[in-house]
């Protein structure tokens, strides 16, 4: 936990009390550390400060509310997270509380100041807060903003949907750089087009608890989504899935990867969602005279139309299989009007014309 437990007296859980005052540094040691190792590996590590699980009761996990160093009988601060004494402390992700929020407060500023140096860090407010939430996780963005542009590096700032009955347009509303939306709108199956407006962590984890393949993987991407996947670990949360060998998982381990290939070989800086130069509605263009890039799933396989009018000269035509993660080189096609191209294997695809 970020908190020394000093005492005096026992929290519930049998141990000394937590002094919300002092700081465990080796908490946030390890907080470095990790993101630091992430990063010698390539990652981004999304910095979740608060979890909606650790203040109320979602059911099978349980209530943690006993847990919590917010509960007043767990700190010599006096400060109490539950004070309609309802068992859950709910009222912490609100704003009616001014003592919890400066505690809070003091915790962002010392993991800001733990992490600001580092380059791979993303903020998330909170994992699925209650739907009150809101006005609070919009003033903590507002907070981690103001308090970065203090120092040299400032890092993007999401904000994930709450739960339940979390909105969607409440995330496109806040200030936040990135969001995380739930299944409204259709981002488990065919997913709305990214508009630049924010940065769009599609995260099934919002969508379907456990769920999600590979089509919901390249249609996310070519609809300028960035997919990411909660991968069930333990049998008590597959909800009848091995994490192992299930066919499904593998596939969308695999096909995250494969987006990935595609998004370092491409331009991606210069190619937006265009759903409408292609007759599925799935594609990632940069339609330029020269330079130009179509990047087009086919959910069904078999043949699409793609509007090359924009392009002067040939370009080159590569098949992709995403079932068995396999390339096939097409030859080339002209550009200057539209094309129509048919894949040469079963089963979805992918076309890339570059």
């Amino acid at each position: 936990m970020p908190y020394q437990r000093p005492g005096p007296g026992t929290a519930l859980d049998g141990k000394a009390k937590f002094d919300l005052t002092k700081f465990n540094q080796a908490y946030f040691d390890r907080l470095r550390a990790r993101v630091i190792q992430a990063g010698e590996r390539g990652i981004y590590v999304s910095i979740m400060l608060f979890d909606g699980f650790s203040v109320d009761n979602k059911g099978d996990v349980g209530n943690p509310w006993p847990g919590h160093p917010y509960n007043i009988k767990n700190n010599i601060n006096g400060i109490d997270g539950d004070p309609d004494k309802n068992g859950r402390g709910e009222e912490t992700h609100t704003l009616q509380l001014p003592a919890v929020t400066a505690v809070q407060e003091a915790y962002v500023r010392k993991v800001i100041d733990t992490v600001n140096d580092l380059n791979n860090v993303l903020y998330e407010i909170s994992n699925e807060s209650h739907s009150n939430s809101q006005e609070w996780q919009v003033h903590m963005i507002n907070y981690i903003k103001s308090y970065e542009a203090t120092k040299p590096k400032q890092h993007p700032v999401g904000m994930t949907v709450e739960y339940p009955n979390g909105s969607n347009a409440e995330l496109f509303a806040s200030p936040a750089d990135w969001i995380s939306p739930n299944d409204s709108g259709g981002y488990k199956d065919n997913p709305p087009a990214a508009d630049g407006s924010k940065v769009i962590i599609s995260d099934t984890d919002h969508l379907w608890g456990v769920g999600g393949d590979r089509q919901w993987v390249w249609k996310s991407f070519t609809r300028g989504i960035n997919p990411i996947y909660m991968d069930c670990y333990h049998a008590i949360y597959c909800e009848g899935q091995n994490p192992n060998n299930d066919p499904t998982v593998v596939s969308v381990r695999r096909n995250m990867g494969y987006t990935l290939n595609y998004a370092n070989r491409m331009n991606l800086a210069a190619m937006t969602p265009r759903g409408d130069l292609c007759s599925t509605g799935y594609c990632l263009a940069n339609p330029a005279a020269s330079g130009a890039e179509y990047l087009v799933y086919l959910p069904t396989g078999g043949k699409v139309t793609v509007n090359l009018s924009a392009v002067s000269g040939e370009l080159s035509v590569e098949w992709f299989n995403p079932s068995t993660g396999a390339a096939f080189a097409g030859g080339s096609t002209p550009g200057g009007a539209s094309r129509s191209f048919t894949a040469p294997f079963n089963g979805d695809a992918v076309l890339y014309l570059y």
